[in-house]
């Protein structure tokens, strides 16, 4: 690549909602080549309308008066290139693209809420849009939806440093709230290999899990309050801060997970803990997944109150880290990893724990080798193994991906089946992910997208899983691709009962339509 062409796949990048220029100088160093040969790259996926087959709903389309309104309402923020749309109507894994004329950037909750009041007048329908860093084609336009991104919504609001509580806008990058929480000596409860790239409103609208959870729980337990614009303008206020309050209806837990379709968050109330001054990692060979089972039993019974991560990937994933990144192996070549985290405020206690587990691992035959980290360049060497699987995957071909929740004795048999199914057909399968929550990351990676291979992929992958009382989404929500599968992990009365919570709420579907929820019959 010449400078030329770098420095307009720079411009161009920064372009994207702030995603390169919120993260650190490592992250920024790995992905700009990724961002790269997608912003350089000729060649756009096929229209989402035409390659799913999908008609527009009657909606209004955006006029010059439309256009002329929006410039008044947000100066200098409005976005109507087609070279600079064009990174925002595709998703980051290339495989849906819409064609929004039109973005806007609020910089506050009122501005959202007026471009949502117009909108709902106009019968103009929106996709909200924040670090774009999703799976499943929620965050980009289908046909010609308004774009709202929350890019520019990214301040502090407040934060308790009694309680832990932190306010802030939904446009808050992952990765920059850690970094204000830790001078703060707190840190986030989420933790995503996106966090240099997401937006905080985003994780809730998807109700992100990351590799945490087994800590710190879900957002649904740790958001303590939100506050939302909705169809019609109008804002809902409750951004508590308080831990209890058993007042009526919990509202919040509505828009956590609903993926943009009620009505656009614009900030959150998240209860935070403190940072932990003990880390320690360890990075374990297994033989088989029976045994990376035993080593995840053996960390809460003998980790317990400091286990704060515990994930597993497979020797494919492995591969792919050495291949594509030129990562180091630390270990002899296994058939599976698991990585241990353990975090606390005493590092001999934490180190004596983590010790004995090691010993009784090792002598009861479960671990067949490992390493352990205490110092933070280690640490962090340690989790690029497992957080930079994604990036590595990129480097293979055309991604097939997908988030399942499964039980936890079931977690790796699809993998295994897959690779039995599929044959020579994929160039590989590979399966990594959270062993504390049952969150298996399934990818599969091709040459070049098939839909003869996508064939013999779905339905099976969803069947599967709902057939072993799973969920087709773990933590990267529905959205288009998704939608309508939901009926392999909700019952038909329970799809009904959102539809008219939908409807109820959005009336007239404005809301980033064609996304999680099938349209009623």
């Amino acid at each position: 690549m010449n400078f030329s062409t770098l420095r307009l796949c720079i411009r161009r990048t920064w372009a994207m909602g702030g995603v390169l220029r919120h993260m650190d100088l490592g992250c920024r160093r790995r992905l700009l080549p990724i961002f790269s040969r997608l912003l350089s790259s000729p060649v756009d996926p096929p229209l989402t309308a035409e390659r799913y087959g999908v008609s527009r709903l009657s909606f209004s389309e955006v006029t010059a008066q439309d256009v002329s309104h929006f410039q008044t309402l947000l100066p200098g923020r409005v976005v109507t290139d087609e070279g600079d749309l064009r990174f925002h109507n595709i998703d980051w894994l290339k495989t849906v693209r819409g064609h929004s004329k039109i973005l806007l950037k609020p910089r506050n909750t009122e501005e959202v809420s007026q471009i949502l009041k117009y909108c709902n007048e106009r019968n103009l329908a929106i996709t909200p849009q924040g670090g774009n860093t999703g799976l499943v084609g929620g965050s980009v336009p289908v046909f010609d939806e308004i774009l709202v991104s929350t890019a520019l919504m990214d301040q502090v609001i407040s934060f308790n440093d009694v309680s832990g509580t932190l306010v802030c806008q939904a446009g808050c990058i992952l990765e920059s709230l850690n970094k204000y929480l830790t001078e703060r000596g707190y840190t986030m409860p989420l933790d995503l290999g996106a966090k240099g790239s997401c937006h905080i409103g985003g994780n809730l609208s998807t109700n992100a899990g990351g590799l945490r959870l087994l800590r710190y729980g879900s957002l649904r337990g740790t958001v303590l309050g939100v506050e939302a614009a909705l169809p019609d303008g109008s804002v809902l206020n409750c951004l508590n801060s308080l831990r209890k309050d058993n007042t009526g209806y919990d509202l919040k837990q509505l828009f956590i997970g609903s993926e943009g379709t009620l009505g656009i968050i614009t900030a959150v109330s998240i209860l935070c803990p403190r940072k932990p001054s003990a880390i320690n990692v360890a990075f374990l060979g297994c033989e088989d997944f029976s045994r990376v089972l035993q080593v995840f039993r053996l960390c809460k019974d003998q980790l317990g109150e400091v286990l704060s991560a515990c994930e597993f990937l497979d020797s494919e994933c492995m591969r792919m880290v050495e291949t594509h990144l030129k990562l180091t192996k630390p270990l002899p070549e296994s058939p599976f990893y698991v990585l241990v985290e353990t975090s606390g405020s005493c590092a001999k206690h934490d180190e004596d724990k983590l010790n004995a587990f090691l010993e009784t691992a090792m002598d009861s035959g479960c671990v067949t080798t490992g390493t352990v980290a205490t110092d933070h360049t280690k640490i962090l060497s340690l989790w690029a193994l497992r957080e930079r699987i994604t990036e590595a995957l990129a480097h293979d071909g055309y991604v097939y991906k997908y988030d399942l929740s499964i039980p936890i004795e079931k977690l790796y048999s699809l993998v295994e089946e897959l690779r039995d199914r599929l044959g020579s057909a994929a160039q590989s399968v590979v399966g990594y992910g959270h062993l504390g929550d049952g969150n298996l990351h399934l990818n599969i990676t091709a040459k070049s997208h098939s839909d003869a291979l996508l064939a013999a992929l779905e339905p099976f992958v969803y069947e599967w899983t709902s057939q072993h009382n799973g969920s087709i989404s773990a933590e990267h929500g529905l959205g288009f691709k998704k939608r309508d599968h939901i009926y392999y992990s909700k019952s038909r009365e329970a799809v009904q009962l959102m539809q008219k919570i939908k409807h109820m709420i959005d009336p007239k579907g404005i809301m980033n339509p064609y996304k999680t929820i099938p349209a009623m019959d």
